[in-house]
């Protein structure tokens, strides 16, 4: 970096994903370049839309791979930023002093910072377990695509959206495959929705000839071959795809700035304006947060909206805004023509197919999305 760039003051954004990515572009807006360095740090050379992943990693039909890896190179209001690719493993606190510190990436590369901003999302299991080496991706899609066609029997562990939606993809591309989803509790999806739509949903994976094994779990995911389940049901299997909730990135904020800013869940403790409890130079978005509430995409361009607004003010000496939560909202498809659609307004509005296939069914959101990243 130029010797320009090291008189500024860095506010650093670990994280480019939806929260991370969304605050930059919006901070960068009205960011004075001239006071202040605007850096995002990510182990990966692009943005991932991951409500178009489902779709991506179980067909090659559409050829989704150039449209869903978004890249940086225009996530910043006239360059007002810069991208470095790398993995932070560690945050260091400059002594006593109340901001600044340094974040410290794999490679030992120290970066200082002034406020950091804390977007690191979540790690993911099973086909959207995606390389951090931009070179491995295609590869590890086309083995994903590959395994599907071979299979006859796919057993998918977990009945959230995310499972909801590979059952809906799979059974679209081959609708002799048999599919089944394993889910824990007696009806998909979680108690954030009411039964009554969640029990919608169910009806419509049975009517697509989707088979579901409730109240029961799969401990042990094996390489190949039948799947055994907790109560001991075996379930003939040719793949078996890890379907279930991701768990939060945040082990290395646990160990720089103690257990005591995470909750017992593996989320960052924060006040109302998202900055952290102990630290307010430093700010956490996405999924990582402990806040009540469904981590989605949506919900995160949310906090991110608040962060970039909170930053902006705090080197300004102005007050800071908290959040408030976000309207429970969920699109949920299976394949490109059916789905649904929860809205946690009023008396709660539950929409069916056709809002589906409208909303997220056809284009997974993909043209909607671009725009956040400058596309």
């Amino acid at each position: 970096m130029s010797k320009e760039v090291h008189t500024r003051r860095n506010i650093i954004v670990v994280g480019g994903g939806a929260s991370g990515a969304t605050a930059a572009r919006s901070i960068s807006a009205k960011l004075d370049a001239s006071k202040f360095n605007l850096i995002v740090i990510n182990p990966r050379p692009y943005s991932i839309l991951y409500p178009a992943t489902a779709r991506l990693t179980v067909s090659d039909a559409e050829r989704l791979e150039d449209r869903v890896f978004v890249p940086y190179d225009k996530l910043f209001h006239k360059g007002k930023g810069t991208f470095l690719q790398g993995k932070v493993t560690a945050i260091e606190k400059t002594g006593s002093a109340a901001t600044g510190g340094h974040v410290i990436l794999e490679n030992g590369e120290r970066v200082p910072f002034e406020i950091l901003i804390l977007g690191p999302g979540s790690i993911w299991g099973g086909p959207i377990a995606f390389p951090d080496d931009a070179t491995k991706v295609s590869g590890f899609i086309a083995d994903g695509h590959a395994a599907l066609r071979s299979a006859k029997n796919v057993i998918l562990v977990g009945g959230g959206a995310v499972g909801i939606e590979f059952a809906g993809e799979i059974k679209d591309l081959y609708p002799n495959t048999n599919v089944t989803i394993v889910q824990g509790d007696e009806l998909v999806l979680n108690t954030t929705y009411p039964a009554s739509f969640r029990q919608g949903i169910q009806r419509r994976l049975v009517d697509y000839g989707i088979n579901l094994v409730l109240n029961d779990y799969v401990d042990d995911i094996p390489v190949s071959g039948d799947v055994t389940t907790r109560k001991g049901q075996t379930l003939k299997a040719d793949l078996v795809l890890l379907t279930r909730g991701p768990r939060p990135n945040t082990a290395f904020i646990a160990a720089s700035l103690g257990p005591e800013s995470l909750s017992d869940r593996g989320l960052v403790k924060v006040r109302p304006t998202l900055q952290l409890l102990d630290h307010p130079d430093i700010f956490a978005l996405g999924d990582v947060i402990d806040f009540p509430e469904q981590r989605q995409y949506a919900k995160a361009t949310n906090h991110a909206a608040v962060v970039s607004s909170n930053v902006l003010a705090t080197i300004s000496g102005k007050s800071l805004r908290p959040y408030k939560g976000s309207i429970e909202m969920l699109v949920v498809t299976i394949g490109k023509a059916r789905g649904g659609a929860y809205l946690d307004i009023m008396w709660g509005i539950s929409l069916g197919d056709w809002f589906a296939r409208l909303v997220k069914g056809k284009g997974l959101l993909i043209d909607e999305l671009r725009p956040g990243l400058g596309y």
